[in-house]
């Protein structure tokens, strides 16, 4: 039992790390926008993309290795049931996830090129931010309801 409970606490500080960190970079990226500020921007989306490479990839690539652990440990099918829509689901979060990251990096690129040329953001920018905005909707949504799917295992 010590090792189930090991890699659940592991699984659990890993669901925390992937909510907490996308809770907090959307909130940092959309202060930082709000700003207008190439330099800020600039500045803020480096920090995000530093946050989302240790924090988010290192729960990212955890996740599945716990989960399915002790999902094996507890007898659970992992192609049925709450499992099974659990992974669905961190695969669609995924999707949306690595869509972000690149995005991310093209948003800090663009805001320094402004902030370095002393010119306004282009409109490459803005259309990026908004691609952004809207794929953090979907996943984020997607994370919460795997983390209701962990905690309640609903017999189906």
């Amino acid at each position: 039992m010590i090792l189930y409970e090991a890699l659940l606490f592991l699984h659990v500080v890993g669901a925390c790390v992937l909510l907490g960190t996308g809770a907090g970079i959307a909130f940092f990226m959309m202060m930082a926008h709000r700003t207008g500020d190439p330099a800020v921007i600039a500045h803020t989306a480096g920090i995000v993309v530093l946050a989302d490479t240790v924090f988010t990839a290192t729960a990212v690539v955890l996740q599945p290795i716990t989960g399915l652990s002790l999902a094996l440990l507890a007898g659970w099918p992992v192609l049925e049931g709450w499992v099974a829509v659990s992974i669905g689901l961190y695969l669609f979060t995924g999707a949306f996830w690595l869509p972000v990251v690149v995005i991310q990096l093209r948003l800090r690129r663009l805001a320094a090129a402004a902030r370095d040329g002393g010119t306004a953001l282009p409109a490459a920018y803005h259309r990026l931010y908004r691609i952004w905005f809207a794929c953090g909707f979907p996943a984020f949504a997607a994370v919460l309801v795997i983390v209701w799917l962990m905690l309640t295992k609903p017999a189906w």
